[in-house]
């Protein structure tokens, strides 16, 4: 196994900051508080910053290294049903479709989030329904994100929650990159 540096501070933080906010807001505050938009606030922020860093950042971290690709996708999926291993130094292609699911949701929340407090929504119903389902799909989201890390750490014997705090995956000689 050799030690592949992949994920940048920037990513890293992104992630970590990410999932405190997420989970701050859907399990801690008080939805109708001023944390709350607060923190709203700054998950759009982290947002921002994260769509800049997936055009300009290191190479593992900028987008077009893992694109939205069914056809990769369902090629993972068969590999997970049929027993065959393929490690990915970066995003794999089903957790970069997690990954554009949850920004994309997060950005949703954070909009509807916005408009429900500006004068021209201001007790408009639709914004507080879609900001719920919003919510809700995140949480299913999250939820499956990490049984699947856990899931393909264990089955691909990569761990993956490891690389999200270190920055480094430690990947079979084969896959792996040289030490940059």
């Amino acid at each position: 196994m050799q030690r592949t540096y992949v994920w940048d501070p920037v990513v890293r933080l992104f992630h970590w900051l990410l999932a405190a906010g997420f989970a701050a807001n859907a399990l801690f505050t008080d939805p109708e508080g001023d944390l709350h938009q607060y923190i709203g606030y700054a998950v759009a922020a982290l947002i921002g910053v994260r769509l800049i860093w997936g055009l300009t950042g290191s190479s593992y971290a900028r987008f077009s290294s893992f694109p939205l690709d069914a056809g990769a996708a369902a090629g993972q999926l068969s590999d997970i049903a049929t027993g065959r291993v393929r490690h990915h130094p970066g995003h794999s292609p089903l957790g970069a479709l997690m990954i554009y699911n949850l920004l994309l949701t997060l950005a949703g929340i954070g909009l509807t989030g916005y408009l429900m407090t500006t004068t021209t929504h201001w007790g408009t119903e639709w914004p507080e329904e879609l900001h719920e389902v919003l919510v809700s799909w995140a949480e299913f989201s999250v939820v499956l994100h990490v049984a699947a890390v856990l899931f393909e750490s264990r089955r691909t014997k990569v761990n993956l929650a490891r690389a999200m705090v270190t920055g480094y995956k430690r990947l079979p000689e084969t896959t792996a990159e040289p030490p940059r």
